[in-house]
């Protein structure tokens, strides 16, 4: 009874103070995420009050948040869409990918880490923050810019690379050997191209046998579905993230939009226990020593990341001026890199703090970058944007995105909802 009572004290101090801190970034105008990091680093290991009876509890908390977060994100999509982004934005995606996971993977192994922390380590310097970057374009009122599309874009080739990364950098940390790794590597692409290959051709029949009018139904349908495929994937070294991404694609049309608007409040409140425990989980004084190639990463990659928004919006016929916005929209890291982090914190001691203190750094610079970006060039490198603003370009010298290409934006991007 004593220990369920401080389970309870503690977890209903946990939620109280994730409610009160989401209130107070609200205020600031700056993203929840590293507030929660930093309670977890306030009160896990080394922490100056680690808490005991609930660390088991908000571990399970913490997985679930990582399922519901790439649910979410699935129900964003659809299989078509994927597919159609891959054709028309492989590009950008490929310059995306060798531009910002090479640092990680050098840094790794220059720090003498091993190539299955670099591997990690790529993976955490490449993907951006689709949460944070989806509240900084509607903050800053850009949802109807030029660039706006191709900045989605980017963000749906990391999303769908993310299917094939987790599953490959999973079976590498199993440590098994070349044949086992090989044979195991197989199946977990198979399985991930069967599902995609299914949510395309029986998407529909798939949503029909979800699909209920009782909300109560619906949830618990769709939650035990997600858990129990996000298990299966896991064992068979998928990962359970990425078994409940390919849950959120094969739902589609109606069933997608209730389920989204239903699991949205608990998306929220997993993931930010998820963070949470992340900083539970990380030693504050781990991070002193990783800080400076922490600093150093991020300086690094947000070059990189402006760079690949330059490029992106390059190809769309964006003038200078948009592209630097696209670049700098897209600097912010956070829940992907904390997720790999995780996964990979058993293969180096040092992944999980210096995860913690990258993204801790860029997703507070990355709202400024967005912001600032632009107008800094055009201070400091004025000739970049000598070009004269076409015709019917609007104020800010980009013309509305319904005036170009449609890129499919996720549901979460299109709207203040968005995470």
């Amino acid at each position: 009874m004593h220990d369920t009572t401080i389970l309870l004290i503690e977890l209903g101090a946990i939620i109280l103070g994730l409610g009160l801190i989401g209130r107070f970034a609200g205020r600031i105008g700056l993203s929840a995420i590293p507030l929660y990091l930093l309670a977890g680093l306030a009160f896990g290991k080394g922490g100056f009050l680690p808490l005991s009876a609930s660390e088991d509890f908000v571990a399970i908390g913490a997985e679930i948040g990582v399922i519901l977060l790439l649910l979410l994100l699935g129900l964003e999509y659809s299989a078509s869409e994927l597919v159609d982004n891959l054709k028309t934005q492989y590009p950008s995606g490929l310059v995306d990918f060798v531009l910002n996971a090479t640092p990680g993977a050098v840094a790794a192994l220059v720090m003498g880490w091993g190539p299955v922390a670099a591997v990690a380590l790529a993976g955490v310097t490449w993907i951006s923050s689709s949460g944070v970057i989806a509240k900084v374009l509607t903050d800053l009122g850009r949802l109807g810019n030029r660039e706006t599309p191709v900045i989605l874009g980017v963000l749906v080739m990391e999303d769908l690379a993310m299917a094939l990364y987790l599953p490959i950098l999973t079976t590498l940390l199993a440590g098994v050997g070349l044949a086992g790794g090989s044979l195991t590597l197989v199946i977990a692409l198979g399985t991930v191209g069967l599902v995609l290959y299914v949510a395309l051709r029986h998407g529909r029949l798939i949503s029909k046998s979800v699909s209920s009018d009782n909300p109560e139904l619906l949830l618990l349908v769709v939650l035990g579905l997600t858990l129990l495929i996000a298990g299966i994937a896991q064992r068979l070294h998928v990962s359970a993230a990425v078994g409940a991404f390919l849950v959120g694609i094969a739902l589609s049309g109606e069933v997608a939009e209730n389920t989204h608007r239903l699991f949205a409040p608990l998306r929220d409140l997993f993931a930010a226990v998820f963070f949470v425990f992340f900083g539970l989980s990380t030693d504050p004084a781990n991070i002193p020593p990783v800080l400076v190639p922490a600093l150093i990463l991020a300086v690094v990659t947000v070059v990189t990341k402006v760079v690949t928004g330059w490029y992106a919006a390059g190809r769309a016929g964006i003038s200078p001026r948009g592209r630097l916005r696209a670049g700098g929209a897209l600097v912010a890291r956070g829940e992907f890199s904390i997720v790999i982090a995780g996964l990979a914190a058993g293969v180096s001691s040092e992944i999980r703090p210096l995860a913690t203190a990258y993204v801790l750094l860029l997703v507070v610079i990355g709202p400024l970058a967005a912001r600032w970006t632009e107008p800094l060039v055009r201070a400091v490198f004025p000739q970049l944007l000598r070009p004269a603003a076409r015709k019917g370009e609007g104020a800010a010298g980009e013309a509305p995105a319904s005036q170009t290409q449609a890129v499919a934006a996720p549901e979460g991007l299109q709207s203040p909802g968005g995470q």
